[in-house]
């Protein structure tokens, strides 16, 4: 239910709650990921005292999200395991979401098979410029799948269909620190009392308030997990070549190309390219893809 690092919150099928920590042999695995275990993540153990146990055993997982880590070059970290669906807090002002950040996101959760949603945060801080770009992702996430949802944290009204996104699932959210997670998750579930800070006005940045990954019970047949603001979300387990798969709209198109390892850049005969020129696949997700390509090369 919680990761602190060493210690982990363990709820059990009957309800009740242990903290545990990890075996050491299951530390000495080569497993190139800074946390063994995640929130989400169904795991064994055995008790040492009245309340804290020792995990013994972690089940293999259904999926999971995994980014960079920040802290061990090569290595990832597993944000959450087992869930239903992701779900990006985006916000388009202060502090604001670029579109390459909300691709990597999809690409990311595409990769793994995971349902992905979009709540746009902030409606009440939008001028006309922005309401109209927000209009322009809206449609063009629709049409490749990903629903999406404009809301006010600060405004309950706007936060009735999103009950209906939560019920009877185990959802991930993240967002950049600022983007109104706890504010959110408050109003969804009042008495939660997540902390909230305000943005930094120096860095136009939000301040990290949840500090853990951390599963909160909604009900009894909905959970939602709360992560921390993610900075960065660099691919992982992924190959230069794969990336393309990964977007709905070129997935369809990769056998139409001329070479059978187009990686759609500067290719002759290339599907993604022309459909890019005609406009059948947006310039702004195009750009995306070659970013992540890129960050990819840069790293071999």
């Amino acid at each position: 239910m919680k990761s602190t690092g060493s210690w982990y919150e363990v709820k059990t099928e009957e309800g009740s709650f242990f903290r545990c920590r990890l075996r050491g042999k299951l530390k000495l695995k080569d497993m190139k990921i800074t946390n063994p275990v995640a929130v989400g993540d169904i795991v064994r153990f055995e008790l040492e005292k009245e309340d804290q146990g020792i995990i013994s055993e972690i089940n293999e997982r259904k999926n999971y999200l995994i980014r960079k880590s920040t802290r061990k070059t090569g290595h990832g970290h597993i944000i959450a395991s087992n869930i239903d669906q992701a779900i990006l807090i985006v916000s388009l002002i202060f502090p604001r979401t670029s579109i390459g950040f909300i691709d990597r996101y999809l690409v990311s959760a595409e990769s793994f098979r995971i349902p992905a949603r979009i709540i746009f945060n902030k409606a009440d801080l939008l001028n006309e410029p922005l309401r109209e770009f927000h209009d322009y992702l809206s449609e063009m996430y629709n049409e490749l799948g990903y629903e999406n949802i404009l809301i006010s944290a600060k405004d309950d009204s706007t936060l009735d269909s999103l009950n209906d996104w939560f019920s009877g699932k185990k959802t991930l959210i993240s967002g950049h620190s600022g983007v109104g997670k706890s504010t959110i998750l408050n109003r969804l579930k009042p008495g939660l009392e997540l902390p909230i800070d305000e943005v930094s006005t120096f860095a136009n940045k939000g301040k990290h308030t949840t500090t853990f990954a951390t599963m909160i019970e909604m009900s009894s047949d909905t959970y939602i997990i709360d992560t921390p603001g993610i900075k960065e979300l660099g691919l992982m387990d992924m190959e230069s070549w794969e990336i393309s798969h990964y977007f709905p709209e070129m997935r369809n198109m990769l056998n139409k190309c001329k070479y059978h390892n187009c990686l759609h850049i500067n290719e002759p005969g290339c599907a993604i390219i022309e459909a890019v020129k005609d406009e059948s696949i947006s310039d702004t997700r195009y750009d995306s893809y070659i970013s992540m390509v890129m960050d990819y090369d840069n790293r071999r």
